[in-house]
């Protein structure tokens, strides 16, 4: 049994230890820094972060796997602060995610060390970047966590960070669902870009904040290792009582560093800052081994050992002579990470339980997703979040009687909802996540598409640390898509979502128009390894088009009624091709023949096999005319020049194609007011075809 002295010069010598690991990741952010393109880094906003990071990952406190970093049950980490990036980047290269010569040249289009992280480099799980968002995917590998296998999930956000409404969705969020696994280490360093925290938006009491929401609070001196260390044995060794710990690490911004610059959001390095402050953090550093040394070596022999086996973890080697440590040595370790495993991402289902279509009768979408999910919620990898919208998705009624704990309702919190459909999927889920066309959160998606595509560069390559079904697949359900939604009006209605979210990469926009279709690209998404879809959903019952034996294929338009004798072709999709085909039906009493496809994707040689037909070309879109902008592109891309006269787009912008919003109406009052509905579609092609 060690007597007390003996346990605290013990402490003593793991702190310096740590410290002496300090310096060398201060010298390796600097190094970092010289070495990028533009010769900058984060590096106030890394310094003030170094304390809590380096205890966190050195000191003992976290379960991970750096060979295995897709393995489940180890610990996760989010680095919500995604511009301290060069901090992390040090210390994933030091545990060997990734060998060290990556961290020169960052920055740079060469280099997949960008100035925030993402999943191109080995170990990082996310795209973070956008402030508020990374806490909000951290709670959902908390939630994760709470089952078996268990395990802990450590975030590190920004004082600053805090400004953002986006960040309190997760925290409400994470106190309601009794998430003590899940420890958030503020960096309260009062600073950010453009001045100090106070002058820009002062946020007060943080931990008063916490407190309401249910969070257990610990404050600490942020630059002092025991402090530090004691926050983290209180969360990792102290009684879990259902709420989620925040550490508040009180700092300065660029602790630790000796010139003025190192307080600043971001600099670019000159070369004798970098070499003076490089200097003086070696001096730090062999200071630090001198004083590490003179506890050590008064230290009984099995306790050195110890210290040894702490330090062999550290990748540091101790150097004796005449039995006195002379030096404490880093070397550079290699690369551990192996390639993860393949992941079946498809949904293991019994096919003859999903539901029979009947071709005489009308279906709500939300019925039809209600009986599949029923289906599908057999397999434990299938998940749906709602924002309090299940009763019009059919994505809860169809999962809770399988298995509620995986129809989660994230509350009236849509980009909080769609963070957490981040995480399951970064897990191996297969997500479903819904709400209103106009209401999934711009900002959230793009960050989730620049990690999908991240995840998909890594698969491709023949030595990236991700291998097939590491890709996210997240289907974005959108009710409320064309003029279903009638009276809400404008802010409830999805006429200008498809352009909103047409310019983000990675996203597959698919617009359903029948109940047999949606079965089919419901089937087509349980195949796994479809990656981010946007499937619009008709809100009222529809009749059915297709037959039972329909298959769907992305990027494939289908022709659903067919004139030998056709002047016109007629393009729509969802409750637009019913409204097309009811006017070619009218149209047989004119002799007018009307050919009408449905294009619930963009089928790009439909499109121009059509228009080199020579026939007249209609796009009749209940939206702001998403498909007849992307013929417009592909004519341009491949240098086809368009006949006037032979293309005319009838959608929701009006007659003369002015951007503006839907007014409050019926369905049929929206339809006739735009021209989309059966029998003014009608008249507006007999005019075109008579004046011909």
């Amino acid at each position: 049994m060690k007597n007390c002295s003996s346990r605290i010069e013990l402490d003593k010598a793991v702190q310096k230890l740590l410290e002496i690991k300090d310096s060398d990741i201060r010298i390796s952010i600097l190094d970092q820094a010289f070495a990028a393109v533009d010769k900058g880094v984060h590096i106030g906003g890394c310094f003030s972060a170094v304390v809590p990071m380096v205890t966190m990952y050195y000191g003992g406190y976290m379960n991970i796997d750096v060979e295995n970093p897709t393995k489940p049950g180890q610990d996760m980490f989010v680095l919500s602060k995604g511009h301290s990036v060069a901090l992390m980047a040090s210390i994933y290269a030091d545990l060997g995610y990734f060998n060290k010569a990556l961290l020169s040249g960052s920055r740079s289009v060469e280099s997949i060390l960008n100035g925030h992280p993402g999943p191109l480099l080995p170990g990082v799980h996310i795209s973070t970047g956008p402030l508020g968002q990374g806490i909000a995917v951290a709670q959902g590998f908390a939630l994760i966590g709470k089952e078996s296998p268990n395990f802990d999930v450590y975030c590190m956000a920004g004082d600053g960070e805090l400004q953002e409404g986006i960040f309190w969705e997760p925290v409400m969020y994470s106190a309601y669902k009794g998430l003590d696994n899940l420890c958030l280490v503020v960096d309260r360093n009062y600073g950010q870009l453009d001045n100090v925290e106070r002058l820009v938006m002062d946020i007060g009491d943080v931990g008063l904040k916490f407190e309401s929401f249910g969070w257990r609070v610990i404050d600490v001196d942020g630059t002092a290792y025991r402090a530090v260390m004691e926050a983290f044995d209180e969360f990792k060794y102290g009684e879990r009582d259902g709420r989620p710990t925040v550490i508040i690490c009180h700092t300065t911004k660029g602790n630790g560093g000796f010139s003025n610059v190192m307080n600043m959001h971001k600099i670019t390095l000159e070369e004798a800052v970098y070499k003076t402050e490089k200097a003086l953090q070696l001096e730090r550093r062999e200071r630090r081994v001198r004083e590490f040394a003179g506890i050590l070596n008064c230290l009984p022999e099995e306790e050195k050992a110890w210290l040894q086996e702490m330090g062999r973890n550290m990748n540091y080697t101790f150097e004796f002579r005449d039995g006195v440590l002379a030096g404490v040595v880093w070397t550079e370790p290699v690369c551990k990470v192996k390639k993860a495993p393949v992941r079946d991402k498809k949904v293991k289902y019994n096919p003859d339980e999903l539901p029979r279509i009947d071709p005489q009768k009308k279906y709500a979408a939300s019925k039809i997703i209600e009986d599949v999910m029923k289906v599908f919620a057999k397999d434990t990898k299938v998940v749906a979040i709602d924002s309090d919208l299940s009763s019009t998705s059919g994505l809860g009624p169809g999962i809770i009687p399988v298995d509620q704990s995986r129809a989660l309702n994230a509350g009236i919190a849509e980009a909080n909802m769609m963070n957490l459909a981040e995480a399951f999927a970064v897990m191996g889920y297969n997500v479903w996540n819904s709400t209103f066309c106009p209401f999934f959160d711009w900002k959230v998606m793009r960050r989730i598409a620049v990690g999908q595509q991240e995840r998909m560069e890594v698969i491709a390559e023949k030595d990236g640390w991700l291998s097939e079904g590491h890709g996210l697949d997240i289907t974005f359900l959108a009710t409320a898509a064309n003029l279903d939604t009638q009276v809400n009006g404008a802010t409830h209605m999805g006429n200008d979502d498809l352009m909103v979210f047409d310019e983000i990469a990675q996203l597959k926009i698919i617009d359903v128009s029948c109940p047999q279709q949606l079965l089919g690209i419901m089937k087509w998404i349980a195949e796994g390894n479809k990656g981010l879809v946007y499937l619009r959903i008709m809100r009222a019952a529809s009749g059915v088009i297709y037959g039972p034996d329909f298959t769907f294929e992305y990027g494939k338009g289908y022709v659903v009624r067919i004139n030998p004798e056709d002047k016109v072709v007629v393009i729509s999709s969802g409750r637009g091709v019913h409204e097309a085909l009811g006017a070619a039906q009218l149209l047989e009493n004119e002799n007018v023949g009307v050919t009408v496809v449905d294009m619930p994707s963009v089928d790009e040689d439909m499109l121009m096999d059509i228009y080199n037909s020579g026939k007249l070309m209609i796009f009749a879109e209940q939206n702001n005319g998403y498909i007849y902008k992307k013929f417009r592109e592909i004519a341009f891309r491949r240098a086809k020049t368009i006949e006037p006269g032979r293309i005319v787009a009838v959608n929701t912008t009006g007659i003369n194609g002015e951007k503006h919003f839907i007014h409050s109406g019926t369905y049929q009052e929206l339809a006739d007011k735009y021209g989309l509905s059966s029998r003014k579609l009608k008249d507006f092609i007999l005019k075109i075809v008579n004046t011909k």
